[in-house]
């Protein structure tokens, strides 16, 4: 089988392109390698996916439909797996617009282009960030009709987008919600890539809120098999991928002090009105469906990451936060 993977040299983009490498698949990436955050760290994971046999890799962007159709007509995909985005929900208020381009029409691109080739799976990243406001925990089938940032209104209107083509031509869509990923090669923008990195540099941790607001903090190595679990036939479903077990930043900095061996100091900020106080995935229909669930605990996922920060500490202490 043939993958298209967007947004490779991104962090679950290059996890889910490894672990279908290893399976044997062949694997054709795509990504614009921005300057979102430290393009060093995505230069890590793509040298990754280079000594693998079966990877070819394209620099580009998802919102250039004429390269994108010459990817297509080199290629015959059984499956396209859109994990291309911008993200931050943060950064999306102050930069409305690329949202929108990337994620939206960025999504239609490939959905035409699906179309145009007969590719009959397609697999969409989207986000927890849609539960806003929510009972929790969350479910799928909650009325995810109110975002309260660009970067979760663009999830939400590439959702509808894979619905639309799943009704009008057929399209086999898994849309994966995920809830809060990390580990190793994780993203600069991110709490734990940040708290981990500030710790090892005796720097002041700066949290938003008390430190009370909880995550369900999930592993990318966790993430990336139920992605490629969605891969199979399921006709159009939303399927959430969390850990199912929230914990507060407060939690979470205990175990960055506990497996780096130093002590944190926090410099504490006003929570953002964009972000969450909270998220909780109900897991049930990715258990029901896929067979899924997470394995790796918030404690061991910690250890591996802080250990992968020590091995590689040489060049991430120059990566920009």
């Amino acid at each position: 089988m043939t993958f298209l993977v967007t947004g490779c040299a991104g962090f679950i983009g290059w996890k889910v392109s490894q672990k279908l490498l290893e399976r044997g698949y062949r694997v054709i990436g795509i990504d614009n390698l921005n300057d979102y955050y430290d393009v060093r760290v995505k230069e890590y994971r793509l040298k990754n996916l280079k000594d693998y046999e079966g990877f070819t890799f394209y620099k580009g962007d998802i919102e250039d439909r004429e390269l994108l159709k010459e990817v297509f007509k080199k290629h015959d995909f059984d499956v396209v797996i859109n994990e291309a985005a911008r993200a931050g929900v943060r950064y999306s208020i102050e930069n409305p617009h690329v949202y929108f381009t990337t994620n939206v029409l960025g999504t239609l691109n490939l959905l035409e282009l699906c179309k145009e080739f007969g590719v009959k799976k397609f697999v969409l990243a989207s986000t927890s960030s849609l539960y806003a406001g929510q009972p929790m925990p969350f479910k799928e089938d909650l009325p995810v009709n109110t975002p309260i940032s660009p970067y979760a209104s663009s999830k939400k209107s590439a959702e509808v987008l894979c619905y639309t083509y799943h009704y009008l031509y057929g399209i086999d869509v898994s849309v994966v919600r995920y809830f809060t990923v990390y580990g190793p090669a994780g993203r600069p923008d991110m709490s734990i890539f940040r708290f981990i990195k500030w710790v090892l540099e005796e720097k002041p941790l700066q949290v938003f809120g008390d430190g009370s607001q909880s995550r369900d903090f999930t592993y990318i190595d966790d993430i990336a098999e139920g992605t490629i679990l969605a891969t199979k036939p399921l006709g159009y479903e939303i399927i959430n991928l969390g850990n199912s077990n929230p914990h507060s930043l407060r939690e979470l900095i205990e175990l960055i002090e506990k497996y780096t061996g130093k002590r944190a100091s926090l410099e504490l900020k006003d929570f953002h009105k964009a972000d969450m106080k909270a998220t909780w995935a109900d897991i049930s229909k990715a258990r029901r469906l896929l067979g899924w669930e997470p394995k790796v605990s918030l404690q061991e996922g910690i250890k591996r990451t802080v250990e992968w920060f020590l091995e590689n500490w040489g060049w991430l202490k120059e990566v920009r936060l």
